[in-house]
């Protein structure tokens, strides 16, 4: 087994970290140059900045709020939210971003996966997947891809669209469950197995983690390669070490 990431994600809203559940009752976690320094400190393997509204309020990532967290950094750090062009991964890669993560850029133009996977090479591209499950009755994909941060049905069946961008030249997949999303009952399962299964990049499992298990499961069920939070980290549930000590006494590799 591949050591297994732990990877905290500062979802932004306004300058601030905020966290919600199923992508909606946002709530302020705390500052985002305060959060992004106490994770290296802790000892996280990446870091995750996603400027939530971007897509939605039709803008691009806000750079200064980037220029802020990368400038204290000591981990590699992948943003995402408001990503439309190769221009706007260039100003990002000029701040010291790492990685890019597009999302309902990717669906509009899947091109730009092409594109950016040559320009930059795909170790630096991330295509974020947002996942809902639908009832039989629906005439739409049990597993179906979600944009505009849920708030947009699209009708592709998600592990058929993970296979497409991994053809298309991205380096890993950063997979979160709509429905699962700040519960803190745990990882869509089904989901990111599906997903894992389906593709051989990296797959990031997001959206649920509550207790110390569900990152467990998250690798040894739904075989995801990298596991991410937000709440539990962010409210002091769970620690950094605190998850890399349990999942390394389950017997899991990871980065000491």
């Amino acid at each position: 087994m591949e050591v297994v990431k732990i990877i905290p994600c500062l979802d932004v809203k306004e300058g601030r970290v905020v966290k919600g559940v199923n992508f909606i009752n946002l709530k302020d976690a705390r500052d985002p140059v305060e959060a992004a320094e106490a994770y290296c400190r802790e000892g996280a393997d990446e870091l995750v900045f996603l400027d939530i509204f971007a897509t939605l309020e039709n803008r691009k990532t806000r750079l200064d709020w980037v220029r802020k967290v990368a400038e204290k950094l000591t981990i590699p750090f992948t943003v995402g939210g408001g990503i439309a062009s190769i221009e706007d991964m260039k100003a990002l890669f000029e701040l010291g971003v790492d990685k890019v993560s597009i999302n309902t850029a990717a669906v509009r133009n899947p091109k730009l996966v092409r594109e950016a996977s040559k320009e930059f090479g795909k170790g630096r591209l991330v295509v974020a997947v947002d996942g809902r499950k639908n009832p039989p009755e629906s005439g739409l994909p049990r597993l179906e891809v979600v944009v505009k941060s849920g708030t947009e049905s699209t009708g592709m069946e998600i592990t058929s669209w993970a296979k497409r961008v991994e053809e298309l030249g991205a380096g890993e997949i950063l997979l979160t469950s709509k429905d699962t999303d700040g519960t803190k009952e745990g990882y869509d399962l089904e989901m990111t197995k599906a997903v894992a299964e389906a593709v051989a990049v990296p797959v990031t499992a997001s959206g649920g983690a509550g207790k110390l298990e569900h990152l467990y499961q998250a690798v040894t069920i739904g075989k995801a390669s990298a596991v991410l939070a937000a709440s539990v980290f962010h409210f002091g549930e769970i620690s950094i070490p605190q998850a890399k000590k349990y999942l390394k006494e389950k017997g899991i590799p990871v980065i000491t």
